[in-house]
């Protein structure tokens, strides 16, 4: 089954424009290997058209401008784009199905995710309103103090491929409600459905220049924000190494990021656990949206006693996971995204082996399918704490096993790692779980879960992993500049100079 890929160019100041140097980027479906339509690629010329146009937007003459909007008028079209989404929502997420190779029952959860992250927001924004000039308790009578929330100002937006729409509109939804004015430069590898809540925007006469949207490469739209001078701060999701460029960028204007940056997430499962529902969340944790997913706890650490019976259960389960074409009804895993993510997810997987990891499962291509991007999952033993596939963040359906004898070797073996994105622990002590939960060096803890993410709470983590939050009000707040105000309210001179008589 295949769908027309709308042929959309870049979004500025409210109008579709083409590329002023004209390039455009082929957009490959990883189920087939088929080039399918097509996205335009922004380079310097374009972000520079970009950034003025978001400059105008948020302080236009005449106080029409976004920032100075009531968070009411704002929740009105947060609203509006929340109810465009529903009404599109199966278009949206067989775009994106065909885009990154996501199952389409995965890409429907995500576009509801969508509308309802822009309908909290909606929320938050009226709110804003009743928060300006929050008081602060002083210990001089002669003084008040209140604080101001205001926004930012024009925030430059890099988001990811593996949930294209979702994790953008973590960002956009925020810093609009915030009253900032946006740029938006998605992944390469998965732009479409960005370029669809364009046109949404459009559609609901969002005021031109409030939010941009420009597809390209990284290091020829990507770089260009982060180092424009014309943008306030950048928020960006993505890899470490990526994260750094794009920090060194912002760091010579001393401008402020917010970063999350992936993670290599552990999985704990003691022995007094029902061996079924563990395993059903040791592999969802593992192997849903394909295996790519920031937060995945594909580092699973098991008690030694259970461990033979565990893993063989995992075994099992694993062959019956359905790999097939996205678009297929009961799709479980579907291709990775690219050539290149399929490229380095076998030569991890082939690296591990040659170290002296046995792989239980999968490790290559399922034989029914001979084009497409798709690896099986993939179930790894004999790990040692040393190996790139335990230390490094692969992002693809692997999943390392290692056995731990006790609570404390289990948290040394899952805080010993660069990143601090997820963890998660099962069992069915609760004064164990609080235990583990408070030990782990992460951002996010799951208990007897892994993976449930919801718009109220926040998201981010810790080291490599790195810094801010997304989601919930922290979210609203990484677009938000504190200012404080003092008023002297005594009638009284303050005293410290007295003039001659």
């Amino acid at each position: 089954m295949a769908i027309p890929m709308p042929t959309r160019q870049l979004f500025i100041d409210g109008e579709w424009r083409e590329p002023i140097l004209r390039k455009r980027i082929p957009i490959v479906n990883p189920a087939t290997e088929e080039v399918i339509g097509d996205i335009p690629a922004a380079t310097t010329e374009d972000v520079e058209v970009a950034v003025n146009a978001a400059r105008r937007a948020f302080s236009r003459n005449k106080g029409k401008d976004w920032a100075k909007a009531p968070g009411a008028v704002r929740a009105k079209y947060l609203r509006a784009i929340a109810a465009k989404v529903i009404e599109r929502k199966t278009d949206l997420a067989k775009l994106e199905a065909f885009d990154c190779g996501k199952p389409l029952d995965e890409a429907v959860w995500d576009m509801d995710d969508v509308a309802g992250c822009f309908e909290y927001y909606a929320d938050l924004a009226e709110g804003l309103d009743a928060k300006q000039k929050t008081p602060v308790s002083l210990p001089m009578e002669s003084f008040k103090s209140f604080v101001l929330k205001q926004p930012l100002g024009v925030v430059g937006l890099i988001t990811p491929w593996n949930y294209p729409l979702l994790m953008a509109v973590w960002k956009v939804a925020p810093s609009l409600a915030a009253g900032c004015t946006a740029i938006l430069k998605p992944s390469e590898l998965a732009s479409v459905t960005c370029l669809e809540l364009a046109d949404i925007c459009r559609e609901v006469g969002l005021p031109p220049g409030v939010l941009n949207v420009l597809t390209g490469f990284g290091s020829e739209a990507g770089a260009p924000l982060a180092s424009h001078p014309g943008v306030d701060k950048i928020a960006f999701t993505g890899s470490f190494a990526t994260g750094s460029k794009v920090m060194t960028a912002a760091a010579q204007l001393v401008k402020p990021v917010s970063m999350e940056l992936g993670g290599k997430s552990p999985l704990i499962v003691f022995d007094d656990v029902d061996l079924d529902k563990a395993a059903e969340w040791a592999l969802f944790g593992c192997f849903w949206t394909n295996g790519q997913i920031c937060s995945a706890t594909s580092r699973l650490l098991v008690h030694e006693s259970i461990a033979s019976e565990f893993i063989e259960k995992l075994v099992k389960w694993s062959k019956n996971i359905k790999i097939s074409d996205p678009m297929e009804e009961g799709c479980r895993l579907g291709p990775v995204v690219s050539q290149g993510q399929y490229e380095k997810i076998l030569k991890f997987i082939s690296t591990a082996k040659s170290e002296g990891a046995t792989i239980l499962h999968g490790g290559s291509r399922p034989e029914h399918l001979a084009k497409g991007f798709f690896i099986e999952p993939t179930i790894l033993t004999d790990v040692t704490t040393s190996m790139q596939i335990w230390r490094e963040e692969v992002f693809g359906p692997v999943l390392c096993v290692k056995t731990f004898a006790s609570e404390d070797e289990a948290i040394e073996l899952a805080n010993d790692s660069h990143y601090g994105l997820g963890a998660a622990v099962i069992s069915n002590d609760t004064e164990r779980c609080d235990r583990v939960s408070k030990a782990f060096e992460a951002g996010i803890v799951w208990i007897n879960c892994s993976q449930p993410c919801f718009t109220q709470a926040p998201w981010g983590g810790v080291k490599r992993s790195g810094f801010g939050r997304e989601l919930g009000e922290w979210g609203l707040d990484n677009y938000l500049s504190v200012k404080q105000v003092t008023l002297y309210t005594s009638n009284d001179p303050w005293g410290w100079y007295k003039s001659p008589n």
